[in-house]
């Protein structure tokens, strides 16, 4: 049976997620396996590997065949190279304590490069976090300088449709009040001309209440005439028989 070291997919589309598994060759992809050794996450920078180092090396040596991924995985966790360093131990080239030790220090140099590399990712993410805030920033401040001098123009117009609809305002009130003094004067003027009729219109009543009166007074006097006219009359009635008694019969 020919035993394979393999990648099996997880996750959803889009968001790959790998399962590090032992199975037999003739297998599909994602039927049954023999043992899961470990995961891998490629979405991560860098990306994420949880290995069963022990496990993956007892692999190895039995002789499982890795697919080009997988290998690539194993030789970035040190397995092929424990199985070079224990291929020279058995050659007698230097002791299992000195594999070890080398084993050790790749992997202590492994770490330190895997920190800075994610310090420099971070240190990169930072950077780019603190640019893209200042563009935001920018680009707020652009807005709200647009919607500022929106807001100037309208306020602008505003006061400028307020203050003339006021000078419009007062100019009707200037005129109203203009048209009311005419009013007023052409009822003065009025008032006048009428004070003027009923003084001339008194002057003609005074002028007539004294030809009333003198008339009056030529009345009283033609009445004091008529009546001393007919005293005479009377008196010469009266004196007339007697004189016609006086006279001699014939």
């Amino acid at each position: 049976m020919s035993v394979k070291i393999r990648l099996q997919r997880r996750g959803k589309k889009g968001q790959p997620f790998y399962h590090v598994i032992i199975a037999d060759g003739r297998a599909p992809r994602d039927g049954r396996f023999i043992e899961k050794i470990g995961t891998y996450n490629p979405l991560t920078h860098p990306a994420t590997i949880v290995l069963d180092f022990d496990r993956a090396y007892h692999w190895v040596s039995c002789g499982a065949q890795p697919t080009d991924t997988a290998r690539t995985i194993l030789k970035h966790e040190g397995v092929y190279l424990k199985k070079h360093l224990m291929g020279g131990v058995q050659k007698g080239a230097f002791t299992e304590e000195e594999a070890g030790e080398k084993l050790f220090a790749w992997r202590e140099e492994k770490s330190r490069k895997l920190r800075d590399a994610k310090l420099e990712v971070f240190n990169s993410q930072k950077s780019q976090i603190k640019k893209r805030i200042e563009a935001e920033t920018k680009v707020k401040e652009a807005k709200e300088a647009i919607v500022n001098e929106k807001r100037q123009a309208v306020l602008a117009a505003e006061a400028a449709k307020q203050a003339e609809a006021r000078a419009a305002k007062e100019k009707e009130i200037a005129a109203k009040a203009a048209e009311a003094a005419a009013e007023v004067a052409e009822t003065a003027a009025e008032v006048a001309e009428t004070a003027a009729e009923v003084v001339e219109t008194s002057t003609e009543v005074v002028e007539t209440s004294a030809e009333v009166a003198e008339t009056s007074a030529e009345v009283v006097e033609t009445s004091t005439e008529v009546v001393e006219t007919s005293a005479e009359v009377a008196a010469e009635s009266t004196e007339t028989p007697n004189a016609e008694e006086t006279l001699p019969a014939e």
